[in-house]
């Protein structure tokens, strides 16, 4: 049969399709239609970017040329960075063009059988959480047997792997990758928690709530039912096995917590996975995670010793709540990847004495709440980034007797006290100065110094910013590499 037979009209052979945006996804998105004789043109508003692909072979356009004829493409397929506001995306709703992302580009392609046996996939979404509990799962999945491969989000593209053996597919997705997956179906998926994130992207929380409880629609759906935005969406998800997990006493179809064991109690009568404190996730962040990924993984059947095996031996990514270094007994600890409120808090909560390195880019996002509840953990905060005065005012109010420092950029700032790194909104972050560092190196030099003089023997030094790192930082492990090596070279 012909991939138009299989995936629908957009991909028959020849049909015409816009690819918007030149980057991992958009490459990987060009590979794949080139296995089906599709005529794809690359639009992206960066020159160079098109210049690149134009001198390797494939037609490209500038969104200005693309826009006045989106009616002649069959299809847009989109990078999902790429929100609805995009002007070229506005163009093709109202030409009624179909718009689909990687993620729906390779759940069709692959549930039609064009790459072999369709894998079963398992998916993971949440405000956060998802790198760990994902990584887990593709861990447990591997120790039980089963082919894994860890993509999505996380590692490589759906559309990138699906050439590889595989049985199962461990994939994290974000917000805007199920936003623009309307017709994922996976075997089994989570929702791990929901929190205010990526409001300039997302309309409202309901609509970022709708979009990741997209995960839920197939056989198996699995929601955090501690997390009240999270469990809302149980009772209307489209999957005939429901399941929740807590960390308390599972009640029949939960996974849970009984006197420091994981029990699952969803897909066995009262069967015990593995011990709590075999977890080296810290906090209680690390159990809901393992019991996520226990959760899917028995949903495709793998016997609790290999969950027990694949925590056992699991360790954290770079950047998750890593442990840089500890000296006069301090601890400095980079949770670099904690890019928004409720990921930040749920780092702070996992020590009992933090000096919070925090802000950057929140992204629409109010920290009031959580900084309320991780006020008590807090004895010192160290706050820098674009929107650090927002993290101050919320201090302020939650945590009045909490000792503030601002990295300053140049600005005034009314705070307890302020560091100036000197800084334009239109200095290139990227860019090394005279002396070699960029402008992040020079700010979280700064931060790290006043972090070890806010900090006392027993604390720990967090750096768990509740933001988006672009504003300073090429990228969140870009931020995390920068503090680490300011905190060698401070204690040296």
């Amino acid at each position: 049969m012909g991939a138009s037979e299989h995936v629908g009209a957009p991909l028959a052979p020849g049909a015409p399709i816009l690819v918007a945006g030149g980057g991992v996804t958009g490459r990987a998105v060009l590979t794949a239609l080139a296995r089906f004789g599709a005529a794809p043109t690359l639009c992206d508003d960066d020159p160079a970017t098109l210049r690149r692909f134009a001198d390797s072979g494939v037609a490209t356009a500038a969104p200005a040329d693309a826009i006045p004829r989106i009616a002649d493409y069959a299809l847009v397929v989109t990078s999902p960075g790429f929100s609805p506001a995009t002007p070229v995306l506005v163009a093709a709703a109202r030409a009624g063009v179909p718009i689909w992302g990687d993620v729906e580009l390779a759940w069709r392609l692959d549930s039609a059988g064009h790459y072999g046996t369709p894998r079963r996939w398992l998916a993971v979404t949440g405000t956060n959480g998802k790198t760990t509990t994902t990584s887990m799962l593709h861990a447990m999945l591997t120790a039980g047997g089963l082919r894994s491969v860890l993509c999505g989000n996380i590692g490589s593209p759906v559309l990138d792997v699906l050439d590889r053996p595989a049985d199962v597919l461990a994939v994290e997705l974000s917000s805007f990758q199920l936003h623009w997956a309307p017709s994922l179906r996976p075997e089994g998926g989570v929702v791990l928690n929901i929190a205010e994130d990526h409001l300039d992207w997302h309309a409202s929380m309901a609509e970022y709530s709708a979009d990741k409880a997209r995960v839920l629609g197939g056989r198996v759906a699995v929601v955090g039912l501690d997390d009240a935005r999270a469990a809302a969406l149980l009772a209307g998800a489209a999957a005939p096995v429901r399941v929740g997990f807590r960390l308390g006493e599972p009640a029949a179809g939960e996974l849970g917590v009984r006197d420091g064991l994981l029990v699952d109690r969803a897909f066995a009568d009262d069967l015990v996975l593995l011990p709590a404190d075999a977890i080296r996730v810290p906090g209680p962040v690390g159990v809901l995670d393992a019991l996520a990924a226990a959760a899917l993984a028995r949903c495709v059947g793998v016997p609790p010793e290999a969950i027990a095996d694949a925590i056992a031996s699991f360790r954290m990514g770079r950047h998750r709540a890593e442990v840089v270094a500890t000296a006069g007994g301090i601890t400095y600890v980079d949770d670099s990847k904690a890019t928004n409120p409720h990921a930040a808090e749920a780092s702070v909560l996992a020590y009992p004495r933090v000096v919070w390195l925090a802000g950057g880019l929140l992204k629409g996002a109010s920290v009031d709440a959580e900084v309320a509840r991780m006020a008590p953990r807090l004895v010192g905060a160290v706050l820098i980034g674009r929107d650090r005065a927002a993290v101050a005012d919320a201090l302020s109010r939650h945590a009045p007797d909490v000792p503030v420092v601002q990295v300053d950029t140049g600005e005034d700032v009314d705070v307890n006290a302020t560091a100036v790194v000197p800084d334009t909104p239109e200095t290139d972050v990227t860019k090394p100065d005279e002396a070699g560092r960029t402008l992040g190196e020079r700010v979280m030099v700064a931060a790290v110094a006043a972090a070890r003089d806010l900090a006392r023997p027993g604390d720990t030094v967090l750096l768990a910013p509740a933001g988006a790192s672009f504003d300073q930082f090429s990228g969140y492990a870009a931020r995390g590499d920068a503090f680490a090596a300011a905190v060698r070279a401070a204690i040296r």
